[in-house]
């Protein structure tokens, strides 16, 4: 961790900006999952627990393209977010201009006021300085806690930067950064990294990132069909990336001559429909038996070979999960993978929504290291990225 954080700036007495990652899921103005909104909780008490005159917060929710869309409004997490924090929090209908300055500046002292969603205003996207310098107006020090938008160069979290006097991570930023910073220069061994999802495509750079690194990859989900149809075996309607076949030759190529342990899937559940109630079969993969069925979750000799993996494990890394595992039919592979990783005595990370969910639907949330909040962010890290938010702050 090589940035300047919110403990290195003056606080006392000052308006603070902090850019946070309140994008959760919101449907009908209730609030689906509000983990994103908790996660921030500790930075804004530090801030105020140090004087801040008022804390300004601000982020975006879904992609409103530019326009105001009453159903992305953040005006329902300005509620929750009072209830947390047990005070109250004022909304502004916009995140720039002179309404917005004159409700900042009419704040007591340890006021919070959360701004309208900053992509309500499509120079948000486009990282237009004269934005950034609007919303610059509504404060003294910059904090950046928004890990899960630090890949993407937009004005609040990069342009912004360069206009204000100080600027630092927050708490959850500086966790983010320490966690997966640990997992790409300083991991403790062995090291087993878990990916899955559906496609590959999603996971290349970060595959290509982890095979120099880890002593173990553990491939799942649809993305492992992939892999099977290159290697000439039957894969029936199972979800399969055409287009990046060679790739995944390549990864295969470049495990082998590295020596690494690669795991791919050696028994699957398949079925003929993507839905509950369906029949299903347990086959080893390349058993022509599969017909024109799909492959929807590893099979138990496949969990017991991953999870005797893990077990030896003293760092993971795990993004995507091994299966349709929101179906319970074929969610036996991403539970049985959830619990193995709780069960490592050493760092557990976990990253992207999917596993955050399978994870909670586990109940061992409470048992790994780290819970990455930035999908998207974290999987652009651990792929060697720099990320433009992250670059934009200061070094201690």
């Amino acid at each position: 961790m090589t940035k300047r954080t919110v403990r290195d700036l003056a606080i006392s007495g000052r308006r603070v900006f902090l850019r946070v990652d309140f994008n959760v899921p919101l449907k009908g103005g209730k609030i689906g999952d509000d983990t994103r909104i908790r996660a921030s909780l500790p930075t804004i008490r530090y801030l105020l627990e140090q004087g801040a005159r008022t804390v300004v917060l601000a982020s975006h929710l879904g992609r409103p393209k530019g326009t105001p869309n009453p159903d992305m409004s953040l005006r329902p997490v300005a509620t929750r977010l009072a209830e947390l924090l047990g005070r109250p929090v004022a909304f502004a209908d916009d995140c720039v201009g002179p309404a917005t300055e004159a409700l900042v500046a009419a704040q007591a002292n340890g006021g919070v006021v959360l701004l309208e969603n900053l992509r309500f205003h499509a120079e948000e996207e486009k990282n237009v300085p004269a934005f950034a310098q609007g919303l610059a107006r509504l404060a003294d020090v910059y904090v950046n806690d928004a890990f899960g938008a630090a890949h993407r160069a937009h004005a609040s979290v990069e342009a912004l930067v360069r206009l204000m006097p100080e600027a630092g991570a927050g708490l959850l930023m500086e966790k983010e950064l320490q966690y997966l910073g640990l997992a790409i220069t300083k991991p403790e061994r062995p090291y087993v990294a878990i990916i899955g999802g559906a496609k590959v495509s999603d996971k290349i750079e970060v595959i290509e990132n982890l095979i120099p690194i880890v002593d173990t990859l553990i491939v799942g989900g649809a993305m492992a069909y992939t892999f099977f149809k290159a290697e000439g075996k039957p894969v029936g309607r199972s979800l399969v990336e055409d287009d990046k076949l060679e790739e995944a030759r390549t990864i295969v190529a470049k495990a082998q001559a590295r020596g690494l342990r690669l795991l791919l899937p050696t028994d699957h559940v398949v079925a003929e429909k993507l839905e509950a109630g369906v029949p299903t079969e347990t086959l080893a993969v390349g058993d022509a038996a599969i017909g024109d069925r799909m492959g929807l979750d590893i099979g138990p000799a496949t969990v017991t070979a991953y999870a005797d993996a893990i077990a030896t494990a003293k760092t993971v890394v795990w993004n995507g999960p091994m299966g349709v595992f929101e179906i319970d039919a074929f969610a036996q592979g991403t539970m049985a993978v959830a619990r193995a990783v709780a069960a490592v005595q050493g760092t557990t990370i976990i990253g992207g929504g999917d596993s955050i969910a399978a994870i909670n639907k586990a109940g061992v949330a409470d048992r790994v290291s780290h819970i990455s909040t930035g999908g998207g962010a974290s999987l652009e890290f651990l792929g060697g990225r720099t990320l433009p938010g992250v670059a934009a702050l200061p070094n201690a």
